[in-house]
């Protein structure tokens, strides 16, 4: 079982055996006699590349979450009680621009036998497929087996350079909005519509999409380089409104608008790894955001 999640997060045999002190021939023998045992195949091999099969997806997340609770059970009875080992985290470049990067480091000095792996994308991914232990995710949770621990809420609200509204100028009622350019996502959010307060309605304003970008921190850039008006979340941009590189647009008018974050992981309930329980725990504490 270990040579398999090996080879799984290896990314195949050769790196496997190096990863394990053993020989590729010896961990291929070893995953054969694993999918003998199991009746199925867990992998499909090539030349140049080795995929999960659906019975070897579902085999890895059990296998993982096994040798997970083996080793803390070794650590109980050894007394030894420090979590250990990599956790590969998902997480918006947002998040883990403004929030993660800074406390980061604090987490490993109080953690040193953790290592820790981050990839950044706005994109919802499969723990599973992509090897994660912990995503972080914005907005509704959508039902499914993954556990989850909430991370705070956050108001969305509508930005943009003063350098942009000097020159465009500043909306002064949502109807303003059709005057301007938008900086909007590559792909269709839980909020979507930009809409905005009148005296008697609420009323979407839909200014014309120039720009898309795949993640949210390139579109604080882009509006900082004073490229459009952008729906940013506020604890993206408080130090950009506090230094004046961007402004906040019609705040009276705007639509109380939030999204909440969540640090999905893993486990239905059952034991999770004392190495994801230690930075779950640490992100509850000191990684919310607002």
């Amino acid at each position: 079982m270990e040579a398999f999640v090996a080879v799984v997060e290896a990314g195949g045999l050769s790196a496997a055996a190096r990863a394990l002190d053993m020989t590729p021939s010896a961990i291929s023998k070893l995953l054969a006699r694993l999918e003998a045992r199991l009746g199925a195949r867990l992998v499909n091999r090539t030349t140049r590349k080795l995929t999960l099969t659906p019975e070897g997806d579902a085999f890895y997340e059990s296998a993982r979450r096994i040798l997970g609770e083996i080793d803390d059970a070794e650590r109980l009875v050894s007394g030894e009680d420090t979590p250990s080992g990599r956790v590969r985290i998902n997480t918006s470049a947002s998040y883990g621009t403004h929030v993660l990067a800074p406390i980061l480091g604090d987490f490993l000095d109080r953690h040193r036998r953790i290592s820790v792996e981050v990839i950044q994308t706005d994109t919802v991914v499969d723990l599973v497929s992509e090897r994660a232990d912990i995503a972080i995710r914005a907005g509704p949770l959508q039902s499914s087996s993954l556990m989850a621990r909430k991370l705070g809420d956050t108001r969305l609200i509508f930005v943009a350079s003063p350098d942009y509204l000097a020159r465009r100028g500043a909306p002064q009622t949502p109807d303003d909005f059709k005057r301007h350019d938008r900086l909007d996502f590559t792909y269709r959010r839980a909020l979507s519509e930009w809409r905005m307060r009148t005296d008697k309605r609420e009323v979407p304003v839909d200014p014309a999409v120039r720009v898309k970008a795949s993640d949210g921190e390139a579109l604080r850039l882009m509006a900082i380089q004073g490229m459009g008006i952008a729906r940013q979340a506020t604890f993206t941009c408080q130090a950009d409104l506090a230094a004046g590189r961007l402004v906040e647009i019609l705040p009276d008018r705007m639509v109380i608008e939030v999204e909440a974050f969540h640090a999905v992981y893993l486990g239905q309930g059952g034991p999770v790894p004392a190495r994801v329980r230690a930075l779950l725990d640490y992100l509850a504490e000191h990684g919310r955001i607002t």
